[in-house]
């Protein structure tokens, strides 16, 4: 399966995903062809080479040759997409566009959704944007699209209903609902018909990038220059199979007037709490003081409830949040048989593997260990032999039980 990946670090605009989509190998003469069975008339297509900060990508440009075009209302450009020869797939994908558009548009202005005429939204560009879009997507057969967090600039950008602020109304209520992130240009890097795009091909939730192996790069060119590589990029990849894959938070602060007697307990608090896992990093501080990075692992709809145990237990102020990615091996609780009985493990796989693993339960060992008089790691060579004998066989545990603390190995 074809997977897409817009690397939105500059923002995302129609003609930028365009131009991404045509680097990437998407032919010009089917991007021609295709605009061509539309009803659509008086303007010319140029695409170039051109260069942002040393970066070369590909830049489209529509010129409207004809001095009046009409500004066509919701209903009349899905009439027009409903009945050209295009392939299904594409009319559906840019009627679902525009859609997205005339929703946020009907709210913004207070007029039904068949009244909404789309001035610049629904003007020659941007049907060539969108409309070429989705060829290019369905040319380079691509199945399936994730999109980075959108940096929405500030300031102000002038369109056919005055001075507005950026992000522009519509597009705050495209996105809602996406991950968005600040951006100190004073520039409007998200337009409209960009975040529809990025909305629709999201899909519902904006999940972060999977785990993937990239094939290509393509890099759409914006038309202004700025401080800052002004482009799309669009990685072609394929899913990396056989990770599992999630998105966790990550609640840290630093402390460095805290006795040390109470960080046992606050690590023991997190964990009973939800905490995926703990960290405590010693750190140098501020005056020579000697201090502690506490470094929290949840899911990210416990970051609060995490917080909260910071603030009760220890004498921080204040605490940061950070989304990150993850890749994990698949595992599932075994039990090994060794010659001092059944021991709990994880049974572990992933393609960098070479093969399954069994990895030693620490608790379970710990308690064999003092039971027999044995010292530790021979109780863990134990279970890996066990493993390594019987591969496949450890039976994996029944029921949940009570729910246990998670390990650092986890």
């Amino acid at each position: 399966m074809r997977v897409a990946y817009l690397d939105c670090f500059s923002g995302i605009s129609g003609d930028m995903t365009l131009g991404a989509l045509l680097d990437l190998g998407f032919p010009e003469r089917a991007l021609r062809d295709g605009l061509a069975a539309l009803p659509v008339g008086g303007y010319r297509i140029e695409i170039s080479r051109e260069e942002r900060q040393g970066l070369e990508g590909t830049a489209v440009k529509v010129f409207v040759e004809e001095d009046k075009q009409p500004h066509r209302s919701h209903a009349e450009i899905r009439k027009m997409l409903d009945g050209s020869p295009l392939p299904e797939r594409t009319r559906g994908l840019a009627s679902e566009i525009f859609e997205r558009i005339a929703r946020a548009e009907a709210r913004v202005h207070g007029v039904p959704v068949g009244k909404v005429h789309f001035h610049e939204v629904g003007a020659v560009d941007s049907i060539v944007d969108v409309v070429g879009v989705a060829l290019g997507l369905e040319a380079l057969d691509i199945q399936r699209t994730y999109v980075s967090p959108l940096p929405l600039g500030s300031g102000f950008v002038r369109c056919a209903h005055g001075t507005l602020p950026v992000p522009a109304p519509a597009t705050v209520e495209i996105v809602k609902g996406m991950r968005v992130r600040e951006h100190a240009a004073e520039v409007e890097l998200v337009t409209p018909t960009g975040a529809a795009i990025a909305a629709v091909l999201a899909g519902p939730g904006h999940p972060p990038m999977p785990p993937l192996r990239i094939r290509a790069a393509g890099y759409g060119v914006g038309r202004r220059e700025l401080d800052h590589p002004n482009l799309l990029r669009v990685f072609l990849a394929e899913p990396a199979e056989g990770y599992e894959a999630d998105e966790v938070q990550v609640i840290e602060c630093q402390i460095d007037d805290m006795q040390p007697e109470i960080y046992p307990h606050l690590v023991d608090r997190l964990l009973q709490s939800g905490a995926i896992d703990v960290c405590l990093i010693p750190v140098q501080m501020k005056k020579g003081r000697s201090g502690f990075l506490v470094q929290v692992l949840a899911d990210p709809l416990e970051g609060l409830r995490i917080s909260e145990v910071l603030f009760q237990e220890t004498t921080t102020l204040g605490v940061r949040f950070s989304r990150r990615n993850r890749i994990k091996l698949k595992r599932r609780p075994c039990e090994v048989e060794t010659g001092f009985g059944r021991i709990a493990a994880k049974w572990v796989e992933g393609p960098c593997l070479g093969g399954p693993e069994v990895r030693p339960e620490y608790e379970a060992c710990r308690q064999v260990a003092e039971a027999e008089g044995l010292p530790l790691r021979k109780v863990y060579d134990a279970v890996v032999r066990g493993g390594s004998a019987s591969p496949g066989e450890g039976r994996p545990k029944k029921g949940r039980g009570k729910k246990r603390k998670r390990s650092s190995h986890e």
